[in-house]
């Protein structure tokens, strides 16, 4: 679960495992056994992967399924037009 969860971000955010294995500062072999579940992460390693992609430790491990966007620093409008965006994208895809 938690190397699908790896592979799944790392895809979605358009990234090889040798540019992940940069941004993380370990070797494309350890994202490749992480996303094949051959070892994990460090708990260490974990937070840096749950900051990297702005995800809870628990959606990596498959423990919750929400996904949240960091929104800190912006203003209510703008909050407010990502939220109308939202609804507008759920709207469409019912």
């Amino acid at each position: 679960m938690l190397g699908e969860k790896i592979k799944l971000l790392r895809n979605v955010s358009k990234l090889s495992q040798v540019e992940l294995a940069q941004n993380l500062e370990v070797t494309k072999q350890t994202v490749s056994n992480w996303e094949n579940d051959n070892i994990l992460p460090s708990i260490d390693m974990l937070v840096r992967i749950c900051k990297y992609f702005n995800v809870s430790s628990d959606y990596l491990l498959g423990l919750d399924d929400k996904v949240y966007i960091e929104i800190t620093g912006l203003s209510l409008e703008i909050i407010c037009h990502i939220q109308q965006i939202i609804n507008d994208l759920r709207s469409k895809n019912m």
